[in-house]
């Protein structure tokens, strides 16, 4: 990847053809494709002194430029044609330079790009799902819901439903095509229990609750629906719903380094001598890490003004649809910069781009909302451009230039050697976090191996843990597939669930000691309510009604109780409380 830096004689190639008029919507590739590409690897990061020698072979070159000094480098120009796409025609080669020195007539800027994702209901025909799913209609959202049994969830959901078939205890169902676009996930998947005598068609008795019979495991065992099933469903869903901490497209994460195919792209592609480099330094970093380092001399000569380095095309385009942005890691040096994301393979066409301003000095994170990329070709808006493509990102580019949008000016530009060392690039989820991935689990997880715990005053599904086949064993498992995935969670543990309506006075609590009843309807409710919230985000949480079990709940149809704002109790929630902590703890009174 060193870039040879070539000294040549000065070109006339810029004075000549700079006032030539071209129409803007040329070709927009008018060299070779496809471009020479080189995926980014993650690799171990190495010892100091094995990082040093390897990062000064693959990044390093010398910059010999100077503000006002130099004279247009052929040679340097051939290099940087030949990285990004390889040997030239000598034909596209003389197009190429006249349509480099022209630009589109200023335009208006292009209206935002808004988008919404898809909500996947899992377990859509259970007792909570299809509830899950009305309310996530009537809201006006779009829904998507994966279900084993396409005929009966037709019949129950309608035969418009956005539907996917699969069975997530096998994984080889969960095909990718099927989550495209599911940006949220609700799980109300739950293993089969029902009574050992048998049951109605619509499950009657198993509605009426767990104590009034016998309980069996009927189809799939808890293992392979609580946790195997979850495994299955998170791997499906990753790369669409984001994670917490965003990804890292450069940077260091979990002790790896993962690089990007840099390139110089200067001025020199259109006449002017500016030369920059990207350098990796191991030991540069805020924290004493390995850094990038963005430098070089930008200088104004021969019609020029900016530098820049690009990487090379990915062999597989990012989908960064689950984000809202990109952030730099980066220590300022006062100046004005641009990112420039594309989503094109063409070589020369429009480039998504954000300016950013640095702080001296300074380490700083700046943030950049993919809704405030402008589509720029040329230094000029395309107001006809399509729209932002967060789920295609082939390449990225920082530019330090002269050259604002539309004639305008970089209000902090100066010539000469600049710097700018950049540690990390990620996507990021914008705050305040709301949870991607809510699931239904069960009070009681925690339970049967809680030291001195009177299982005799537990429900059934605690006193017959083991005889269902570890059922809560495994749902504790499951939970913590989901609170290890690095996916914006929250874990919802009904206490007993009935027919009953919505509508009584509720109880929150957390630890996994309370017990009673709950109606589903309510807890479908609470589901999709958890997804907006950012107080419900990463929390686990137990609920039951204060209606004892032994009394119904009735609701007056002509005067039903208020909805509820359920983010009044998802605010006294806290973080890390899952009922974990007391199996390490002396007995505790439940």
């Amino acid at each position: 990847m060193e870039m040879l830096h070539l000294q040549g004689t000065s070109s006339i190639i810029g004075s000549e053809y700079c006032k030539r008029p071209v129409h803007p919507r040329g070709p927009p590739s008018l060299l070779p494709k496809p471009f020479l590409q080189l995926t980014a690897t993650s690799k171990t990061l190495p010892s100091k002194s094995s990082l040093d020698s390897r990062l000064s072979i693959s990044y390093r070159g010398p910059i010999s430029a100077e503000a006002g000094k130099q004279g247009w480098d052929f040679g340097r120009f051939l290099k940087t044609i030949y990285f990004f796409q390889g040997p030239p025609s000598p034909s596209k080669f003389i197009e190429f330079i006249i349509e480099k020195l022209s630009g589109p007539a200023p335009s208006e800027l292009p209206k935002r790009m808004e988008s919404s994702g898809i909500v996947l209901v899992a377990g859509a025909t259970g007792g909570v799902g299809r509830r899950v799913v009305d309310i996530l209609r009537k809201k006006g959202l779009p829904v998507r819901v994966l279900v084993r049994n396409e005929e009966k969830a037709r019949r129950m959901l309608g035969p418009d439903v956005d539907l996917v078939v699969g069975d997530i205890t096998k994984e080889s169902t969960l095909a990718p095509e099927n989550f495209r676009g599911v940006r949220k996930v609700i799980n109300a998947v739950s293993v089969i229990v029902g009574p050992k005598e048998g049951d109605t068609p619509d499950r009657a008795k198993y509605s009426q609750g767990i104590k009034f019979f016998e309980p069996e495991i009927k189809g799939d065992s808890p293992e392979m629906v609580e946790y195997v099933g979850m495994r299955n469903l998170i791997n499906a869903v990753r790369k669409g719903v984001g994670l917490r901490n965003g990804k890292v497209l450069f940077g260091l994460e979990d002790d790896k380094f993962k690089e990007l195919p840099w390139g110089a792209l200067d001025d020199v592609v259109m006449g002017g001598v500016s030369e920059s480099t990207f350098v990796m330094d191991s030991k540069g970093g805020e924290n004493g890490g390995p850094t990038g380092v963005f430098r070089g001399v930008v200088s104004t000569a021969n019609n020029g003004g900016f530098t820049s380095i690009r990487a090379k095309n990915f062999t597989v385009a990012e989908d960064l649809s689950a984000y809202d942005g990109l952030e730099l890691r980066l220590k300022g040096d006062g100046l004005r910069y641009k990112l420039i994301v594309r989503t094109s393979r063409d070589w020369d066409t429009v480039g998504y781009t954000a300016s950013f301003d640095t702080v001296g000095g300074q380490w700083q994170s700046v943030r950049l909302p993919f809704s405030s990329l402008r589509p720029i070709f040329r230094a000029r808006t395309v107001t006809d451009a399509p729209p932002f493509d967060p789920s295609s990102i082939v390449s990225l580019q920082l530019m330090f230039s002269k050259f604002e949008y539309d004639g305008k000016l970089n209000p902090s530009f100066v010539e000469g050697a600049f710097q700018l060392p950049i540690s990390t690039i990620r996507a990021y989820i914008k705050d305040p976090v709301t949870p991607r991935f809510v699931h239904v689990s069960s009070a009681g997880v925690t339970r049967p191996d809680r030291p001195g715990l009177d299982l005799s005053k537990q429900p059934p599904a605690v006193r017959l843990n083991k005889e269902l086949g570890f059922i809560l064993t495994f749902k504790l498992k499951g939970e913590d597939l989901i609170r290890d995935s690095g996916i914006p969670f929250a874990i919802v543990r009904p206490c007993a669930l009935t027919e009953e309506p919505a509508g009584a006075d509720l109880i929150f609590d957390q630890g996994d000691n309370i017990t009673g009843k709950v109606s589903r309807e309510e807890i479908a409710r609470i589901c999709v309510a958890a997804l907006e919230s950012p107080y419900a985000c990463d929390k686990t949480f137990e609920v039951k009604s204060v209606v004892p079990f032994s009394e119904p709940f009735t609701v007056d149809p002509e005067n039903p109780p208020p909805e509820k704002d359920y983010s009044e109790y998802f605010k006294n929630l806290k973080d890390g409380i899952t009922g974990k902590e007391f199996l390490q703890k002396s007995p505790v009174a439940v």
